[in-house]
């Protein structure tokens, strides 16, 4: 499938489509402010060593020292790397005793990798134990450990850790093979190999010429990522907007992915450059839970925090000769719609998909394989586990970053999330209720209810009646005060 990369930059934020036949399939943001430190490399100056904590403190250059624990500078490497595979593991460096104060002293200066970012008055976390991430491996510099991700089924990873073993050769370090690596081909995993090796060069030629307290390698930055892990060979055009980046993204790719540097345009017209496809309008629709479907039908695409669910509707559709067709073709077109949404939300984990209900057998057949044909699109691994006793299509699709709406998106301040507020009766009933407790606690001159206006509208037509009966009720006037700003559900009660 022929794609092209739309690349939007500005200071703030850059932006990355994914487009084949002039539909977007999948959209990447990083923002400037929320990029973090994690995976980048440094040369600290040991600023100061505590042997009853067996840490010590260290001068990367940022607003406070970080953290090195005894455990992240002398153990063999740890076996979670990169996106969190537990890997099975050949070999791997022994652990020493030594104690902190007799491996560091203050003013020293040590290659160390940031763990965890500064939070707060914390500050960040480091491990001397050197790991990089590409997009099918980790590479270990510092160990011979040989590994495989253990989400890998056990029957194929002594396989590959035999062909990893002879493609990275004798040339020292190790290497961890990541979950997504599972069907590579060799030549892939020497790309990446050549890419790896590579990377650590500059990081130890960096050490050497640099002062103290500098950074030496930084975690690839979008951009970057972009060449590394989806350009292809499928990749006609890769169009960038800014001069200055076009630039740092040419040279980058000259010495990392010689074969991408044709494929990059600067882009120069006079529309923004998501304009060319309507980005910007796919975008907004990908983040609401309806997906209109060319034949008059509809998804709906509802997005918890254990699953995710699609349900597919005929809408207007009644164009087929009999109902059995028109369900048929609805689902084949759902099923590529619902591929191309999974993509663009980037919904990760468990999904499960309520096609429209098939009497036919061969009518499932045809469905469940036009659906995984489009998933097979994806560069993100799916496994579909087909229709279940009560018809619905289970899968998973595994989890890399967060989705579309997280990213984007944050719950909304009238309803926190529920999707769903109390009407205006059930408020003016809470309140009524609020107003009945609270007089039996105090004695004020009067109370004021202050809510939104639909609410307070409400009091003063049809439920005018039940207030004036309270108010009686407890001998106390009861006034009104609309305030626009208040959302439906929000109300306060002021004793006056």
């Amino acid at each position: 499938m022929q794609q092209d990369i739309l690349i939007n930059w500005s200071p703030q934020e850059t932006r990355v489509a994914v487009v084949e036949h002039g539909s977007l399939q999948e959209l990447q943001v990083e923002r400037t402010l929320e990029r973090g430190l994690v995976g980048n490399v440094y040369l600290g100056k040991v600023a100061r060593v505590l042997p009853g904590m067996q840490s010590a403190f260290i001068d990367i250059g940022l607003d406070k020292a970080a953290f090195l624990h005894v455990a992240d500078l002398m153990s063999s490497i740890n076996s979670r790397h990169a996106d969190g595979d537990a890997a099975s593991a050949v070999g791997g460096a022994a652990a020493t005793a030594l104690p902190i104060e007799k491996q560091l002293f203050e003013g020293q200066a040590v290659m160390v990798q940031v763990l965890k970012d500064p939070i707060g008055t914390k500050g960040a976390r480091l491990t001397a134990q050197v790991s990089i991430a590409g997009r099918l491996l980790v590479f270990l510099p510092q160990d011979n450990h040989i590994g495989v991700s253990q989400k890998i089924p056990a029957r194929q990873r002594e396989d590959l850790r035999q062909r990893l073993q002879l493609l990275s050769g004798e040339s020292g370090g190790g290497f961890i093979l990541r979950t997504n690596a599972e069907d590579a081909t060799d030549a892939e995993l020497s790309e990446d190999i050549a890419y790896l090796r590579k990377t650590w060069a500059r990081i130890k030629d960096a050490s050497v010429r640099v002062k103290p307290a500098s950074v030496l390698h930084q975690d690839l930055n979008l951009l970057q990522r972009v060449l590394r892990d989806v350009a292809g060979e499928e990749t006609l055009t890769i169009r960038i907007d800014s001069r200055e980046q076009f630039e740092k993204l040419k040279a980058f790719a000259a010495e990392f992915m010689p074969a991408t540097v044709q494929k990059l345009q600067l882009y120069g017209g006079e529309r923004p450059i998501f304009d060319l496809f309507n980005i910007d309008e796919d975008i907004a629709r990908a983040l609401g839970r309806r997906v209109d479907l060319k034949s008059g039908g509809y998804l709906i695409i509802d997005q918890t925090e254990a699953l995710t669910t699609v349900d597919v509707n005929t809408g207007g559709f009644v164009g087929a000769r009999n109902f059995d067709e028109t369900i048929f073709k609805t689902n084949l077109e759902a099923s590529q719609a619902i591929a191309r949404q999974l993509r663009l939300r980037n919904l990760g984990g468990i999904v499960i998909v309520d096609f429209i209900d098939m009497t036919k057998e061969n009518h499932r057949d045809a469905v469940l394989a036009e659906f995984q044909k489009q998933l097979a699109r994806d560069r993100i691994k799916t496994t579909v586990n087909g229709f279940s006793a009560l018809g619905l299509l289970e899968m998973t699709r595994k989890r890399t970053r967060e989705s579309l709406a997280h990213q984007l998106c944050e719950p909304c301040a009238a309803c926190m999330g529920k999707g769903v507020v109390k009407t205006a009766r059930s408020v003016s009933y809470d309140i009524l209720r609020e107003i009945l407790r609270e007089a039996r606690q105090f004695n004020p001159r009067e109370f004021r209810i202050v809510a939104s206006p639909k609410v307070i509208e409400l009091f003063l037509d049809e439920e005018s009646q039940h207030l004036a009966g309270l108010s009686e009720f407890i001998g106390k006037p009861v006034s009104l005060q609309a305030e626009a700003a208040m959302p439906q559900e929000q109300y306060d009660i002021v004793l006056l």
